[in-house]
């Protein structure tokens, strides 16, 4: 019984995964969340702007923010990954050099694996697949 409801769910996660741009989404929310936890390094890297370094909190706290609407809306992927990538170049300045450039390099590769998501595109066939249909065929 552990089995079946184990595979159920992988199924289910599977499914719910290929609709939208997880892997986009996931890497913008990882950068987000690194780039506010090197905040609390002891460095004092951090271009302090405004209210004490305001910035520096919400550009990576937007950037979390974002990555997660990729993942649970992706209908509006295209206006999400556009301002993330913004943001995320954004923390250069404010952030500790966007998280020792790990933040700043996540939440860029993140928005343009969501800027590039194709919902309706057939999944790509393997060599081994493709040879076989030319044989069969």
């Amino acid at each position: 019984m552990l089995m079946s409801a184990r595979t159920g769910f992988r199924s289910a996660f599977r499914r719910w995964r290929a609709d939208r741009p997880f892997w986009g989404g996931l890497l913008l929310a990882l950068g987000g969340a690194e780039i506010l936890l090197t905040m609390k390094a002891s460095m004092k890297v951090v271009l302090h702007v405004g209210m004490q370094g305001l910035a520096g909190y919400l550009l990576p706290a937007l950037m979390l923010l974002l990555g997660l609407l990729i993942l649970f809306n992706p209908a509006q992927r295209l206006f999400y990954s556009i301002t993330a990538v913004l943001l995320s170049l954004g923390t250069w300045l404010t952030s500790n050099l966007g998280g020792f450039f790990v933040g700043l390099l996540l939440g860029v590769v993140g928005s343009c694996l969501a800027f590039g998501w194709l919902p309706d595109q057939e999944p790509r066939r393997s060599r081994r697949q493709r040879r076989n249909a030319v044989a069969a065929g």
